[in-house]
This record gives structure tokens, sequence and C-alpha cells, in this order.
């Protein structure tokens, strides 16, 4: 279920809805700006023993842009690691098993968010 929660804060909040590109992988989806379309963030289901966890079943994880500092600090707690499959200096993988509260999971993403969005141009 937090997988669809996930879905309706970004719809409620950015009015994005998920897209699903890969057909090899149909419950991988894309969120991105639709004015740049960047990526802020990616969801999937991975093996668990894919990520370095012991066991074969699937896990739901999101990743989401983050400065380099804080993936070095928060991958040394439960729930964290170094983007999976991205990036991983500049993207954070996030488990979908409850172990990180739904609040501060729509926090990383907002701040993904902001770090993927459009760059405003100064006037000379």
């Amino acid at each position: 279920m937090l997988r669809d929660d996930v879905f309706s804060f970004v719809q409620d909040t950015y009015g994005v809805q998920p897209e699903y590109m890969w057909a090899r992988y149909p419950d991988f989806a894309v969120l991105r700006h639709s004015s740049n379309q960047k990526w802020f963030a990616m969801l999937g289901g991975v093996k668990k023993s894919a990520l370095g966890l012991e066991g074969e079943e699937l896990v739901d994880i999101i990743n989401v842009k983050c400065e380099p500092e804080e993936i070095d600090f928060l991958s040394q707690q439960k729930g964290f690691m170094h983007g999976y499959h991205m990036n991983k200096r500049h993207w954070l993988t996030i488990l979908l098993d409850g172990s990180v509260e739904f609040d501060m999971i729509c926090s990383f993403i907002t701040h993904s968010f902001e770090l993927t969005a459009p760059k405003i141009k100064k006037k000379k």
C-alpha cells in the first residue's frame, strides 16, 4: 500500500502521475517534472538479495536525488542505501517496507523534487 500512498502524495502535491517506461520491468515507475522531464524519483520492486539483503522476495524501493554527504550518513541507517541502479553519489534508495516513516519518505521526495527542478536564470 505504501507505493500507492507515494503516488497519491506526488499526485496531490505536484500533479505528477507515474510513468511506466520499461516493458521488461512493468512495475518500475518514474516520477518526473513536466517542465524539464528530469526524474525526481523512481519506484520499483527489487529482490532483497540485489540490495545486499537476505532473501529472494521482492521489496519495493524508491530512489530519490539527495546530497552526497547526506547519502553517506543515511546509508548507515536502517531502510536507506546508496542508489540502486542509479548514480550512487547523488541518489538514495529508501526501502518501502515500513522501516522508514511515510512522512520522512515524503520529505525526501520533496527535497528531490526541489533538487531536480528547473533552474531559474538570473537577469544580467
